[in-house]
């Protein structure tokens, strides 16, 4: 299959057509990048091919750190394989659900049979199957979409997962969504327990990302109504996501451009909090030249082998290209 579906196709017979990839036989592996809509995609995949596989397992790239990532997967008690265990598992079907394998080095080793994914395509994919659809404002709603195609009632702590899932990923609906995304949180919302959800969502917050509030504000500097922060070392990208929505939160700022240095990469988190702009239109602008770069209109990500950028002296100061390169479209930065 060399890309997605028409948007006419029906999700009764997109559901047809992912039964026919898998057979009896198969052992499938999901793997993913273990986010809130990543983890629910995963579990409803998993629901899907329950008893129509020998068996489904869920493996994770990188290490979980966010705290309410933690308490998702703890109060839902879900198991998830570090990815390391991947190629040794026998599994003879890989799917990759909420990215594309362009998205992450890890995801590189694999060759997938399954993509179901809302980003935008920025690098061709091939699959047996694909449902990639870019209005969505989370993947989640896709399977859910699935789910009631198949007439398959979600367990309480699936609706749970796919219900925070759309919640987290359309940032409770002020970030890009449609009323696809709106039909399935309330189609979900009379199975999923929100006490789960409230207790989720105050762990949030921990020692560690209040030790990255503290490092980003002494470090921030503005460029119009942009909030502008690299942050250095990372251990996972998420530190930035976790900055970037943190200092959205200013009222003298409609963006946020975080960055930081992870392995071999400059990893760069956009948000906009506007109506006008696009963030991965912007993104893919200050970036594109470099390494891959998009979004949506507001949430974007770009990532840049280090040794592409360039350097003064043989020395690279990320944070002044960082600058440099946001200073350059600052009329945009409104």
């Amino acid at each position: 299959m060399e890309g997605p579906f028409p948007k006419s196709t029906s999700n009764i017979d997109r559901c047809r057509r992912l039964y026919e990839v898998i057979s009896p036989q198969d052992t499938l592996a999901i793997v993913i990048n273990a986010d809130p809509d990543a983890i629910a995609c995963a579990l409803a995949l998993k629901r899907i091919f329950w008893r129509r596989c020998k068996r489904v397992d869920i493996y994770r790239i990188g290490k979980v750190m966010r705290a309410d990532n933690l308490a998702l997967i703890k109060l839902l008690d879900i198991t998830l394989i570090h990815v390391n265990r991947a190629k040794s598992s026998g599994a003879t079907k890989w799917a990759i659900v909420d990215s594309q394998p362009h998205h992450d080095r890890a995801f590189f080793g694999f060759r997938f049979d399954i993509i179901i994914d809302h980003h935008p395509i920025s690098s061709p994919v091939t699959a047996s199957y694909i449902d990639i659809r870019e209005q969505y404002g989370a993947a989640s709603t896709i399977l859910t979409e699935y789910l009631t195609a198949l007439r398959i009632r979600p367990s309480p702590a699936l609706a749970t997962a796919l219900f925070y899932g759309i919640k987290t990923d359309t940032d409770n609906f002020v970030r890009d969504s449609d009323s696809h995304d709106i039909i399935a949180f309330r189609r979900l919302y009379e199975r999923a327990n929100l006490n789960v959800i409230k207790k989720i969502e105050t762990s949030e917050i921990t020692k560690e990302t209040l030790a990255s509030f503290k490092e980003a504000l002494d470090k921030i500097k503005f460029v119009n109504r942009a909030a502008v922060v690299h942050m250095g070392q990372v251990d996972s990208a998420d530190t930035l996501v976790i900055v970037a929505d943190f200092l959205l939160k200013l009222a003298e700022a409609n963006w946020s451009v975080v960055s930081g240095i992870r392995g071999d990469r400059l990893v760069i988190i956009l948000r906009y909090g506007g109506f006008r702009r696009n963030a991965g239109r912007l993104a893919q602008e200050l970036f594109g030249d470099l390494g891959s770069a998009g979004g949506h209109q507001g949430a974007a990500r770009a990532e840049i082998l280090t040794h592409q950028i360039p350097s003064w002296e043989n020395q690279v100061d990320y944070g002044a290209f960082l600058l440099k390169r946001i200073r350059a479209r600052r009329t945009s930065l409104v």
